[in-house]
């Protein structure tokens, strides 16, 4: 596989029914690609529809009025495998995405446009101005690997949270640790064991309660079975009645075997009855124990388990856990100044390991700061900003996180924030210059107006700058600016269009006159004059012969700008 055909390309945009744009469709061909319009003609649009394929969130109000859905296509070139992506606004409901005519989430398809193309709109510049994405671009050009300073940091607070838990007060530990040893005094003191034992007490006490009744039932029972003709008489009267007759010698048998089952049942009721007996005290240690249990369970059978949100479910088994859980927190107040102690001492080894990442981050970024400065210099220097100075502060405190990037824009110029220092000029071509050095380069790099308050000498430098860039990547820049579309190896233009009752956009690419035409309209509002046709096919003219002599550079070892 050549090398052109396994970079990331993107190869065709289609757009149906987005804001004022009706239907358009674009095929992008290698280096640069100017798209301009007049303002409001829908190039912004266009941007909108990549951060729709980007994952930006699929606001409904970019639907075209009276369409049922926006729908947004572009075919790729991923390390060589061509893929086409959607996302789907409907007008109604939720947007949908599709991966190669499958079904996808809007984050995947995400993460593959992400691989191919990287946008920089006007908002960017804004977020490069906080000191966090300053400090996270730092650590993007120096390769700052931050997963050990996360890990450590995460490790403190895990031991502080622990250390917290086990602080507190020491009197409300030593009141917490006397009311359990007053439970578990009282719970090892009953010597509950069995969580069946009010199921067995219930019935001895039935027992207890009910004996001369239970003795006098015993012997009723007896005397009909053994007392003269009882039964035990009358089944031995039966069985000698048919002895000896053969058509009743089983019956004989039956009754015989149940003689000597109501003999054994007279034994044992005669034992089982003897057995029973008034016992007053007994009957009353089995009451006071059952009562006990009553309010062992009141009291702790559905309490939380001491250290534990759990509640018990109201049985004794319950009651038996509850004195368990009473024994371990004891156990756990008992070697709360052992664990502290352990504790602590890991915490400080802890708090020395982030010290020592710290430290080394810090050195890091104080490394790099001056690297990147350097190099947004330069690319300062090829934009009509030949003086300016770039300064990348790190606070002196570890880690560094007070990243600030600083900039003199002028010779004898003092050093200040982006924010404050650059006008509107100097600021987008400052941003610019950290966006080219901070790119990470994913090869179609798209630029929303990044070039807003240049002009002059400053716009020629900002197309050659992106000239420059895009021989190395496929590159599509929104301008305003003449200077820099002339520098574009393709031109695209969105013209709006009035019928009287229905406006719309539609994309062309320009060629030749037409190409002049815009750039005239750009120059001075109007094509109309032929002094301005003049001046935009010499701007082309030049614009192209720079183009021209900087791809022979490059292709002579020397490389772009």
């Amino acid at each position: 596989m050549s090398e052109s055909s396994s970079r990331n390309r993107l190869i065709e945009l289609s757009v149906r029914d987005l804001g004022i744009i009706d239907n358009a469709h674009l095929v992008f061909g290698d280096g640069l690609s100017a798209l301009t319009g007049e303002t409001g003609a829908g190039k912004t649009l266009l941007v909108g529809a990549i951060s729709l394929l980007l994952g930006a969130r699929a606001d409904q109000g970019v639907v075209r009025s009276g369409a049922a859905e926006t729908v947004v296509e572009a075919r790729l070139l991923v390390e060589g495998v061509e893929t086409v992506v959607s996302r789907v606004v409907p007008s109604s409901g939720r947007s949908r995405a599709y991966i190669d005519g499958r079904m996808a989430t809007a984050g995947a398809v995400a993460e593959i446009v992400g691989q191919v193309i990287e946008l920089h709109g006007q908002h960017d510049h804004q977020a490069l101005l906080s000191p966090g994405v300053q400090r996270d671009s730092l650590d993007s050009y120096g390769s700052i690997d931050l997963r050990e300073l996360s890990l450590a940091k995460a490790e403190v607070k895990r031991l502080e949270m622990q250390m917290a838990e086990l602080g507190g007060d020491e009197g409300e530990r030593e009141r917490e640790k006397d009311l359990l040893r007053y439970q578990l005094d009282e719970l090892a003191e009953a010597s509950l064991a069995d969580p069946l034992e009010d199921d067995e007490l219930r019935e001895l006490e039935d027992l207890l309660n009910d004996s001369a009744a239970h003795r006098e039932s015993a012997a009723n029972a007896l005397n009909y079975l053994v007392l003269d003709g009882g039964a035990v008489d009358q089944v031995a009267s039966a069985a000698a009645a048919l002895d000896g007759r053969s058509p009743f010698a089983q019956h004989e048998q039956r009754l015989r075997s149940l003689l000597a089952e109501l003999t054994d049942l007279g034994a044992e009721l005669r034992h089982v009855g003897d057995a029973i007996e008034d016992d007053p005290k007994r009957q009353s240690e089995v009451r006071a124990r059952r009562q006990l249990l009553v309010e062992l369970r009141r009291k702790y059978a559905k309490a939380p388990l001491p250290g534990s949100l759990q509640r018990g479910d109201g049985t004794l088994g319950a009651v038996i856990a509850y004195r368990e859980a009473v024994a371990r927190r004891i156990e756990e107040i008992d070697s709360h100044d052992a664990i502290a102690e352990r504790v602590h001492r890991e915490l400080a080894a802890a708090r020395d390991e982030l010290d020592r990442v710290e430290h080394e981050v810090g050195e890091l970024r104080r490394k790099a700061a001056p690297q990147l400065a350097k190099a947004v210099q330069q690319r300062l220097r090829t934009l009509a900003m030949e003086s300016a100075r770039v300064q990348v502060s790190v606070g002196a405190t570890d880690p560094g996180d007070d990243v600030r990037f600083m900039l003199a824009p002028n010779r004898g110029s003092d050093f200040g924030a982006l924010s404050k220092i650059a006008s509107g000029g100097e600021l987008s071509r400052a941003m610019l210059s950290l966006r080219l050095v901070l790119s990470t380069n994913p090869q179609v790099l798209v630029f929303d107006e990044v070039d807003a308050g240049i002009g002059g000498k400053a716009a020629v430098a900002v197309g050659e700058a992106l000239s420059s860039l895009a021989s190395d990547n496929q590159v599509l820049v929104v301008t305003h600016l003449p200077q820099v579309a002339a520098f574009a190896d393709s031109h695209l233009n969105v013209l709006k269009q009035d019928s009287g009752s229905r406006t719309s956009s539609e994309v062309s690419v320009l060629e030749d006159d037409a190409r002049v035409e815009e750039i005239a309209r750009m120059l001075a509002g109007s094509a109309q004059s032929e002094r301005m046709r003049e001046a935009a096919a010499e701007l082309l003219s030049t614009s192209q012969q720079a183009r021209h002599q900087r791809s022979r550079r490059s292709s002579n070892g020397n490389g772009p700008l």
